[in-house]
Formats: C-alpha cells, structure tokens, sequence
C-alpha cells in the first residue's frame, strides 16, 4: 500500500469527523487557552517545516514553495521531513521544541488540539471560507477552526476499460447505483477476475454506509451514529455482494490492497481515492482506466468518504503571525494547483476546482465529490477502535461477520471516547 494512502488515513484509520475547534494554550499541557499570536513580526523569522513526504517529488515541491515565500517576504525556512510523522511531531511537542508548521492528520489533531499544543489560527485566514466545509469539520475542535486544510481525497470507483468492454457493457451500464454497481459486478467475475475488489476497513465499506443515507456522527457532533438503519443498510449490501463472490477483498485474491488487484488485472473495478492515478502511472501503466462517483443508495443519495491533511502551527512557536502567513501562501490557489499537479493531490479550495478539472480531468469524479464527501472520524483514541471493526469486515465474506452486530460493537465503543 502506497505511503501517500497510509497517511491519509486509509490504513491509518483516518480517512467521519467530530467537532469543533477550540483556541489552544501556548504551552503542552493543556488547561488554559488563547488564540494565536496575531501581532508578531512577519519577516526576519526562521521558521521551521515538518512534513511526512510521499518521494523527492512532494520534498522539492514544498521545498520550492517554503523557498519562494521566504525570498519574497524576507525570511529563512527550513523543511524537514519526518521518517515518522505522528511519531516525530508528538516528541517534538513533548520537548518543548516542535516545528513552527507541520503537517497534521485527522488522527493525530484532536490530541494535539486538546492537549494545548496547536495554535488556533483558523479565524485568522483572510479567505478561510473558501476551504470545502467537510475539510475544515475534520479540524475543528469546540466549535474553532484550528488549521487549513492542506489537500483532500474522496473514493471513487475505477473502472478497467478493456475488461468492461470484453463484458458487453457500454456507458449506459455505468454503476450509477447499487442496482447497476450489482449487475456490473456480476457480468465483469469471470475466471481469475473479480468483478470489484475494496479495502476491507471502514475507510472503503463506510462509503455505501454514506450512499444509504447513513455517517458516523450526529449534526454537532455529540453522538456517533454509526449503528444507524442507514448504516446497517449500507453494510448489508456490501455483504450480499461478497457473498455472491462478485465482490472480494484484496487478501482474498492476493493483493494488498484495492489498486495492487486493479492493476494485475485481479478486480475489474475497485474503490480508490486519487492517489491510484499515482500509482498506477508508476506501476501499471499499460491498464486502461476510468473514473466514475460512487453510486447512489435506495433513496438515491450521494455518498463517499473524504481524507485529508491540515497545516498545522505550533502553540509553542515564536513566529505564529509568520507561520500564519507562511500557510495562505501554501494554501493558495496557485500554489494548490502547482502541488496538484506536482504531488497528484487535490486543492482544499472550491475556488480552485474549475482550474483544477481543467488541468486535470480525468480526475473530475474525485473532485465533484467533494460537497457531500464524509470525513474521517478525529476523536481520540477512534484509531484503535476502527482497528477492531476493521478486523471483521472480511468476516463479511464468509459468514463470520454480520452487519448489525458489527455496527453495534462500534457504536458502543466509539461513543465510549466521547465520555
């Protein structure tokens, strides 16, 4: 599984969010809280950067985009990346020296959140708005935003072209819902191919939970609602397929994950988020492919999980006003659309979709996405949690898992988090 999908919470058990931001003390140990500093000087700062990198390609590209700020605005900035992100940061912290900016997943914000070791910038960007609200909810804590969002994912269906016109099937079977998805998967299983093949974690099956109707948390998120009818629903489908053996996981066709198994030619069709283009430019470039959204549920709503990453600044750093800065510069539009094009990320601005497509249309599906996109859950402690309904997802396939049951284990130990 590539390092890119890790760090966005596929496996890392990202990839439904909870709540609200909350101002951050200046110190570690949580207690009292103050926004970030807004009066500090802006130039004449060193500053430092902590990102978990995908390869030299995303390295150099934030290193040129640090290098191109500090030159015009009179300051140094040094890019580290870290061999261990979460790891790297939390020592960091702990010692009383982290990183002005870094990087900073959804299952690592809200204990760096509540224990007073980020900065709550949020209300300080001058065009804040502009970030897709499923990105922002994902880091927000008590009721504050406390970081921009640097990027975004959403699952959407990939579809090997040459195997579905070996089928018979044409762009009026498109599996637009759980009805067409069901026939198409069913024509496309034949011999050594499985007709769709996904991750078997809450980051591949929550999708047709969402397409149900159903999410993972309440409107304020207070309660996690995932023992849901919608839930159970969603769920339910995705079992019916694998029982009939037109939907595997990748164990059971010796693959490691969703894209290995596109791409040997083992799934027709499997359920990715962006970061497949990388991959299968890299590894398989000789399959043709196509990207559609996730189909509709029974009510005929949309639904698909989204994931990212935020640019977080340290409670603790002495340039905050810099590092401020420092972050509009990354995040902005042209800045978002050279990383797209250089790393193979999304913009987390809508302003910068119609420039995105257009520089990038085969990955339209994936952006289009964006406005009803459920995001990970970032409540404290949910990654080992998720780690125990994960276990069972494939138990989908063999009888050994049920749906309800499932969903009620989670539910019971997911809302144990929230107190």
């Amino acid at each position: 599984m590539p390092s890119r999908l890790r760090r966005l919470a596929v496996s890392a058990s990202l990839t439904a969010v909870l709540v609200g931001a909350t101002a951050c003390s200046s110190s570690s140990g949580g207690g009292s809280t103050k926004q970030a500093e807004t009066t500090g000087a802006t130039s004449g700062k060193s500053l430092t950067i902590l990102i978990g990198s995908s390869g030299d390609a995303e390295t150099n590209a934030v290193k040129a985009a640090a290098s191109a700020w500090a030159s015009s605005t009179g300051n140094t900035v040094n890019v580290q990346v870290a061999s261990n992100l979460d790891q790297q940061l939390t020592q960091a912290m702990a010692g009383g020296a982290p990183p002005d900016v870094f990087y900073l997943s959804p299952s690592s914000f809200q204990t760096l959140a509540g224990d007073g070791s980020l900065a709550a910038y949020g209300s300080q960007l001058s065009d804040g708005s502009d970030f897709y609200p499923a990105l922002t909810k994902a880091f927000t804590y008590k009721n504050q935003l406390f970081c921009a969002p640097k990027d975004f994912s959403t699952l959407a269906i990939e579809i090997n072209t040459d195997l579905w016109k070996a089928a018979g099937l044409t762009d009026a079977d498109l599996p637009t819902t759980w009805d067409k998805l069901e026939v198409d998967a069913k024509k496309l299983t034949s011999g050594k191919v499985t007709g769709l093949v996904i991750g078997d974690t809450l980051d591949r099956v929550g999708a047709f939970m969402a397409e149900a109707g159903g999410g993972y948390l309440n409107s304020d998120g207070t309660k996690f609602t995932f023992d849901s009818d919608a839930n159970v629903q969603g769920l339910t489908y995705v079992q019916k397929l694998a029982k009939e053996g037109v939907l595997k996981f990748p164990k059971q066709v010796g693959a490691g994950w969703g894209g290995e198994a596109f791409g040997k030619g083992l799934a027709a069709m499997t359920v990715e988020g962006n970061w497949i283009q990388g991959a299968m430019t890299k590894d398989y470039p000789n399959v043709k492919y196509l990207t559609v959204p996730m189909p509709t549920g029974p009510s005929g709503k949309q639904g698909t999980l989204s994931f990212t990453n935020c640019w977080g600044i340290a409670a603790k750093s002495k340039s905050q006003t810099a590092a401020v800065k420092l972050v509009e510069a990354l995040t902005a539009v042209p800045q978002q659309l050279t990383f797209a094009k250089t790393i193979g990320v999304m913009p987390s601005r809508s302003s910068a979709k119609d420039q995105y497509i257009s520089q990038n249309p085969a990955s339209k599906a994936f952006i289009d996405e964006a406005t009803y996109a459920v995001p990970q859950v970032t409540t404290k402690g949910f990654a080992q949690v998720q780690s125990s309904f994960d276990s069972s997802v494939i138990g989908l396939a063999t009888g050994a898992s049920d749906p309800k049951t499932m969903l009620t284990t989670l539910q019971q130990n997911a809302q144990s988090l929230l107190g």
